[in-house]
């Protein structure tokens, strides 16, 4: 597609109106063969295996590392009938932004992208503020000539996903208190960030930084990339008045990992559009989403909107409480309860031990739990001593088996 003939503002501002109706075509859909066989790769039923890939039992949770978390079956028949038809990609994610707004109740004005994670809809987001829809800008990205190039934001919301908002050019300005964000203020200034899981340390909270931004008529973003649950997150921040928030989508709400949500104006998000796939001569360009992610992001907030989140949380919790009674018979074993206050807000256990019975640091823990067989990943103790773990992304009966090898592991080093 040449971007002087079928891409331009105006067949893209065209495709807003092209809603109604229906966004797939009309022949009927070919269900797909419930068994059908797999010959060559694949056959054994675990294709990782045949890799030499070994699979781990999950219990740090949704970690991009580790591929996010896993698809549910109905999910997967969806995206397999989107992967029958071909689409206007464009036009398919004017649609699903309209159906997301919809579901999600987002104020007026407001609609969504889905993107290729939450780190694509950093960029994209932030690359649609910078150039609006003028197409030379677009182009011309990172070069910022003619445009803004300040993004301000608090000292200790930097992080390495900050990267995405360096890649369009833009220069990071820091600051910590009130006074020296109003006096950052310029008229290089295109964008104020907030990093949401940064929300306790930085002086100003999620609320005043868009009361700021609002008074001084400057965009804002807030980055919520594993925000949810609650649920309520997936709203929560439009309706405080960010211009701008993204999502992975790949996480609690259990949709593609390679997808994610940028919530937001319309008009930010329709030029954050410009400035993605498929549109080529675009910083965005290498963030593809494909029609089978957009429609696997649409049916996974719907599974996810009609979850019983509180049951969930129980069962979360029932987990850990039938792993913490198994290890806690071992003599010198400890354990705690705790719920990070954002991102991954599920229940988590902390799990001790004194090393004067158990002669071993957590750092041995976690490798020979890496090494046992079934593998299971378990990392350090979320800045505290010991070793932290959650149970949302186990599969039924994991838990036993993180509970037995554990206590194999401290049994097995006791004095």
């Amino acid at each position: 597609m040449r971007l002087g003939t079928e891409w331009n503002r105006r067949s893209f501002l065209g495709t807003l109106g092209m809603i109604a109706g229906s966004m797939m075509a009309p022949a009927k859909l070919f269900a797909a063969k419930a068994g059908a066989k797999v010959s060559g790769f694949g056959q054994s039923g675990n294709p990782y295996e045949e890799l030499g890939v070994t699979t781990v039992i999950n219990c740090e949770g949704t970690m991009t590392m580790l591929g996010g978390s896993i698809l549910r079956p109905e999910l997967e028949a969806v995206m397999a009938q989107a992967g029958r038809h071909f689409v206007s990609i464009p036009e398919l994610e004017v649609a699903a932004g309209k159906r997301i707004r919809e579901m999600l109740k987002l104020p007026e004005g407001y609609t969504a992208l889905v993107t290729a994670g939450a780190a694509a809809a950093i960029q994209s987001g932030l690359a649609g503020i910078l150039t609006g829809d003028n197409e030379t800008f677009i182009k011309q990205l990172p070069d910022l000539t003619g445009l803004k190039s300040e993004v301000i934001i608090q000292k200790s919301h930097r992080n390495p996903f900050d990267h995405q908002l360096r890649t369009t050019g833009i220069k990071l300005i820091e600051i910590e208190t009130r006074d020296e964000l109003r006096q950052a203020i310029s008229p290089r200034t295109a964008m104020m960030h907030f990093s949401n899981f940064a929300n306790a340390s930085g002086q100003i909270k999620v609320d005043e930084w868009v009361k700021l931004a609002k008074e001084y008529q400057i965009p804002c973003m807030n980055d919520a990339a594993a925000d949810t649950p609650p649920v309520s997150h997936l709203w929560d921040y439009a309706n405080m008045g960010y211009d701008l928030i993204t999502f992975s989508g790949g996480k609690a709400m259990r949709g593609p990992q390679c997808a994610g949500l940028l919530i937001g104006r319309k008009d930010l998000v329709a030029y954050a559009l410009l400035n993605n796939s498929p549109h080529e001569d675009t910083l965005g360009r290498s963030s593809k989403v494909g029609k089978e992610e957009v429609i696997g992001m649409v049916k996974a907030l719907d599974l996810y909107l009609k979850e019983d989140h509180e049951a969930l949380n129980n069962e979360w919790q029932g987990r850990l409480d039938l792993i913490s009674r198994q290890i806690t018979r071992v003599p010198g074993v400890s354990t705690s309860f705790f719920v990070p206050d954002i991102a991954n807000h599920v229940p988590h256990m902390q799990i001790t031990w004194d090393e004067a019975k158990i002669s071993l640091t957590p750092k041995q823990v976690s490798q020979m739990l890496r090494e046992s067989k079934p593998a299971i990943v378990m990392g350090g103790g979320e800045g505290k001593p010991g070793m932290a773990m959650n149970s949302f992304m186990l599969q039924p009966g994991e838990d036993r088996i993180v509970a037995a090898q554990l206590v194999r592991i401290f049994r097995e080093h006791s004095a």
